[in-house]
């Protein structure tokens, strides 16, 4: 698995959120959130997406599970009240870039933790993320899991 760690810098994000079981009803957020940034003239070569799932499916119950679509925007962009504004805070992440076919994911995200605790990091209590940047956005993804510092 080829990981590298990198701090993620703080985002001022626009997003759209699904509660419900993780899946194919992400893929209908990610949707709806493209066609509002495509509106907005917001989707280029750089723009950076991100796929933040708010709960463990493991402790948390599918239909109440949270699912954050979002786009990175400029501290300058000026909002309208059809979409959620929002803040990630950044930090230190192992990111693995991967294939982005169902398959690859699941594999991913499978040796991922253990990959990590084997190179001796310390996963953080923070979201973890799908993250797409422009061009990347239909054939690979980064997966990207906090560690501590």
């Amino acid at each position: 698995m080829n990981m590298k760690v990198e701090m993620i810098p703080n985002y001022r994000i626009a997003h759209v959120r699904q509660v419900g079981p993780y899946g194919s009803t992400n893929t209908q957020a990610m949707g709806k959130l493209k066609k509002w940034a495509e509106g907005k003239n917001l989707l280029t070569a750089s723009t950076i997406l991100l796929g933040i799932p708010q709960d463990n499916p493991t402790v948390t119950l599918p239909e109440n599970c949270r699912y954050d679509a979002c786009i990175v925007i400029s501290k300058d962009f000026q909002m309208d009240d059809s979409i959620t504004e929002g803040e990630f805070a950044g930090g230190e992440y192992v990111v693995c870039q991967v294939k982005h076919t169902a398959e690859e994911i699941q594999k991913t995200w499978a040796e991922i933790f253990p990959a990590i605790q084997n190179s001796g990091y310390q996963i953080d209590d923070k979201p973890i993320l799908e993250r797409y940047i422009g061009d990347m956005n239909n054939d690979f993804c980064e997966i990207c899991v906090p560690i501590k510092s």
